[in-house]
């Protein structure tokens, strides 16, 4: 099946491709799945492809974001409501149960779903009926859950914050999405296909010292920040990618690195004094950004987070004048 780009999912590491191997035998049925992963791990877009290549793939997907809606508003927002429910319910509503009917509804955020509401929900996953807030009539509706958490939910079953019974129930098939950080092997082709869908008119490539940031960064952000950044990179950047052309939260961390790098003899020659220790390392940090940044001074300094007058004053002080 050819899906579109949006939710194409990149997998180049042994990890990720097993979990998209389980992911794909899991859609061929219609059981709970529960995804879990740090924010910005792409729980939605797995949602979709399961959704996408599954025998409900024509019929509907409803995408609910939970703790984007208000508790107040939540129960007539999921199970709808009858005309004159309530002071405003003018007219009846279908609720986001109904429009997914046949086809499959993505809880996200299932950590925050109000405890008070647990019950209701567990009751129409257990007898696939509804009532609307109210009414008087079942509503039957046939819908594949999907699910998606931050936290471990587990946890909040012990603390009294989640019913075990709708935590069994929603937990058929759990799916842990790793971190960005835990699959350096994927950071690169992520990249290259944001580039590619943001100017796929361009043909971008990343320096040597480019790649390394971006495979060295712990993206906090995960998928959802490597986005923001390669749309960024698309508007600003030429076709090579160089340090210069990331954002500085990247470059930060290479400054240790580069410390490390640079001068061996600073950490373990025992005979040094404090001012020739702090001395050599400056003088050393200087010339490996200089020749990471191919004698472009302004890139050095960024590379340093320094501005350039201080990096220039230093240059001057050590006697530095390019790459070695």
């Amino acid at each position: 099946m050819d899906l579109p780009p949006s939710i194409a999912l990149i997998a180049t590491t042994d990890s990720m491709r097993a979990i998209l191997s389980r992911v794909e035998t899991i859609a061929r049925s219609d059981s709970s799945v529960l995804l879990i992963g740090e924010t910005g791990v792409g729980k939605e877009l797995f949602a979709e492809y399961i959704h996408r290549i599954s025998p409900r793939s024509e019929r509907p997907f409803v995408k609910v974001g939970l703790s984007a809606l208000p508790h107040d508003l939540l129960e007539s927002e999921l199970f709808g409501h009858e005309r004159g429910a309530f002071t405003s319910a003018s007219s009846e509503k279908k609720g986001l149960f109904e429009l997914a009917h046949t086809g499959s509804i993505f809880l996200d955020d299932i950590d925050d779903f109000p405890l008070a509401l647990q019950s209701k929900l567990l009751r129409v996953l257990e007898s696939q009926e509804l009532m609307r807030v109210g009414g008087g009539t079942p509503i039957s509706v046939d819908v594949r859950l999907i699910t998606a958490t931050k936290v471990e939910l587990r946890q909040l079953v012990d603390s009294g914050l989640f019913r075990s019974d709708l935590y069994y129930r929603i937990n058929v098939v759990p799916v842990t999405v790793p971190p960005l950080r835990e699959r350096p092997g994927d950071i690169l082709p992520l990249a290259e296909f944001f580039l590619k869908r943001y100017a796929p008119q361009r043909s971008f490539s990343f320096s040597p010292e480019a790649r390394q940031i971006l495979t060295g960064y712990a993206w906090p952000g995960n998928v959802r920040e490597m986005r923001n950044v390669m749309q960024r990179v698309c508007l600003f950047a030429p076709d090579t990618v160089t340090p210069a052309d990331l954002p500085p939260e990247l470059r930060a961390g290479q400054s240790i690195d580069l410390a490390v790098k640079a001068c061996h003899r600073c950490f373990v020659e025992e005979q040094m004094t404090f001012d020739e220790v702090m001395a050599c390392l400056e003088f050393n940090l200087l010339q490996q950004a200089l020749n990471q940044a191919n004698g472009n001074r302004t890139q050095a300094s960024q590379l340093l987070n320094m501005s350039p007058s201080t990096f220039r004053d230093k240059l001057k002080k050590h006697k530095l004048n390019g790459p070695e």
